[in-house]
């Protein structure tokens, strides 16, 4: 993807649009451990069960995602997801508690996007929407995971938009608050689509 080629990641402007936070208090959690102290409520999945794990245990590219029973109780972040326009797979809120920098260090991890992905297909990324605010709590980035010289941070805002190429960057979350962070993420494949929808939600864009 052009966007992301230098950096890996792209930061975007502000959501503007109040979600009730009853969108993702009311969804169902299920254990899932990424990056921390975590739990996920499942959106849309390879199957549309209420399960977390990656395409490809499905035979799968992570692409095509299957609505889940959470998906009725949430229609913004639903809409939020069909607006961005291109192909999605997994798209889940995460919930993560309390985290300092230094277990955010040792948390830093890349995820697996591409098995299974025709390689003449677009490139799958994520990107992440903060539901709650918590400007004090970062999205750490690296691009080698020893080097802090590599790295980068984005607050975390509500209403805070990034993609990130998550299978090329080491990320996770410092989370600095006294309660759970909340965000919304979702793979999307690469193309002209989500180049589009990056461009018009670029800042300044």
């Amino acid at each position: 993807m052009p966007s992301l080629a230098e950096a890996g990641y792209a930061v975007l402007s502000e959501h503007s649009a109040e979600i009730e936070a009853a969108e993702w208090k009311g969804l169902r959690y299920v254990d899932w451990k990424s990056g921390g102290e975590t739990r996920f409520a499942p959106i849309a999945s390879a199957t549309g069960g209420l399960e977390c794990q990656g395409f490809w245990n499905f035979g799968r590219a992570e692409r095509d995602g299957v609505w889940t029973s959470n998906a009725r109780l949430c229609p913004s972040l639903v809409s939020w997801t069909r607006r961005v326009g291109a192909p999605f797979g997994r798209v889940r809120v995460i919930e993560l508690m309390p985290t300092t920098y230094e277990e955010a260090v040792g948390n830093l991890h890349r995820d697996v996007n591409n098995r299974l992905n025709p390689t003449d297909t677009g490139r799958v990324v994520r990107a992440w929407l903060e539901l709650t605010d918590q400007p004090n709590s970062e999205m750490i980035l690296r691009a080698d995971r020893d080097d802090p010289a590599t790295e980068h941070r984005i607050p975390l805002r509500r209403g805070a938009q990034y993609v990130v190429d998550s299978e090329r960057l080491w990320h996770a979350v410092a989370h600095k608050g006294d309660k759970p962070r909340h965000a919304l993420i979702a793979s999307f494949v690469g193309g002209p689509a989500l180049e589009d929808w990056i461009a018009g939600e670029s800042m300044g864009g």
